[in-house]
């Protein structure tokens, strides 16, 4: 018997190979080494007498995330089965709490520190990272006891740190954050909104699997590809970007329609297709020009971004609304929830020549994508907000050092 378990499609080099009676290491990718054995499926398994081939992964990284592939041959039978493996942070480990704490956008590289009140705390993990666009972000976490109070100060030297309190419950914790995180957050989001707001428009096409009406656009009924989201239901909107920011939002809800839940399969982002290809078979992912976040009611409340290896991460709740914001020049792709104005995720790439928007109504749902549009007095009115936002902070700068926390 042959036993081959392969990550994504990297079928040349499996994680594991069981052949003639032994486990054969000469084409695993040096990142399993060591990390991959046969496990048990359940307490009571024999193992590969009973044929249970169950694939064991130790110390397992968000690199690890993503489907995993099984191949069974020998001389009488063959078959395979696919999973997706899933990365979820552990919250309790004996008893104790996993904190973490993050921040981007910093230059240059920031100094993080815990503290509990008293005295520093040394954390488990401390990592310093440096985006495409020369920013850098840091992140760390460690394990406390509960309950207790924690705090993690970020800043950078001869500065005024950002801090956030942490206070840890048997089963629950709340995250206080300081008001000036949240204020500069929303700060952000008001001028991407505002000044960079674009009023995109759909191409309109003869695809027979979508219809298009009033910028909303949603899936028709028949698809060759069954109920798989493809490039057969995508289609580009205008104007393309070679420069500049730009921002707009698409809407997952029907108004008014508060029992009809929001859109569970979708891809929004850029492409620089200009006319997406009538294949579905094409692989969709940003190595061939695609830069999107997507979802799919196969993996409920997990959002996955097209690179590769795809990045998933859960959500509490399907956003009804996404704000997609583009910074051509810094190679960034932001993706926010437009309700509640906090960011989901960030694509860092390097885009050349003209980005078109992306939408794909994916297939199945009641409730249609619309793409947003907004007056010139609108984006005005948003604009006149942000002056005045910024007015009032910079009247506050003699008093600053007098404000404290709780």
């Amino acid at each position: 018997m042959e036993v081959n378990w392969f990550y994504q499609d990297q079928f040349d080099a499996p994680v594991m190979l069981y052949k003639d009676k032994t486990l054969n290491s000469v084409s695993q990718p040096a990142s399993y080494t060591g990390r991959v054995s046969f496990g048990q499926k359940e307490a009571s398994s024999g193992g590969l007498t009973d044929g249970d081939v169950s694939l064991k992964l130790v110390n397992v990284t968000l690199a690890d995330a993503g489907k995993y592939t099984c191949y069974v041959s020998s001389e009488k039978h063959h078959d395979k089965a696919s999973l997706n493996l899933i990365v979820t942070p552990v919250i309790m480990e004996n008893n104790k709490v996993n904190v973490s704490c993050e921040s981007d956008g910093w230059y240059p590289k920031p100094k993080l520190q815990w503290s509990d009140g008293s005295s520093a705390l040394t954390p488990k993990a401390l990592v310093h990272s440096t985006a495409s666009t020369g920013l850098a972000s840091v992140h760390s976490w460690l394990l406390v006891s509960s309950p207790s109070t924690v705090s993690c100060t970020v800043g950078l030297s001869g500065q005024e740190a950002l801090e956030g309190r942490m206070l840890a419950g048997w089963v629950l914790f709340a995250v206080a954050l300081v008001a000036l995180v949240a204020l500069l957050g929303f700060l952000f989001f008001t001028k991407s909104r505002g000044t960079y707001f674009s009023n995109v428009q759909l191409v309109n096409s003869d695809n027979k699997f979508i219809t298009i009406k009033n910028n909303i656009l949603r899936d028709n009924v028949d698809f060759p590809a069954g109920d798989k989201v493809t490039c057969l239901t995508a289609v580009t909107g205008t104007p393309g970007f070679s420069s500049g920011k730009h921002y707009w939002e698409v809407s997952l809800v029907i108004n008014g329609a508060a029992a009809v839940p929001p859109k569970q399969s979708w891809w929004i982002g850029v492409t620089n297709k200009s006319v997406i290809p009538k294949d579905y078979k094409h692989s969709s992912i940003a190595d061939n020009g695609f830069w999107f976040l997507s979802s799919s009611p196969d993996n409920a409340g997990v959002l996955q971004f097209s690179s590769n290896p795809p990045t998933c991460f859960y959500v509490s709740a399907l956003p009804r609304k996404i704000g997609v914001f583009l910074d051509y020049d810094g190679g960034t792709l932001q993706f926010y929830n437009a309700e509640n104005r906090r960011r989901l995720g960030f694509f860092p790439t390097k885009f050349s020549g003209e980005v078109f928007p992306l939408f794909n109504p994916g297939t199945g749902d009641r409730a249609p994508m619309e793409i947003m549009q907004r007056s010139q007095d609108a984006i005005s009115m948003f604009i006149c907000v942000l002056h005045l936002i910024k007015l009032y902070l910079i009247s506050l700068k003699p008093e600053q050092e007098h404000l404290q926390t709780n």
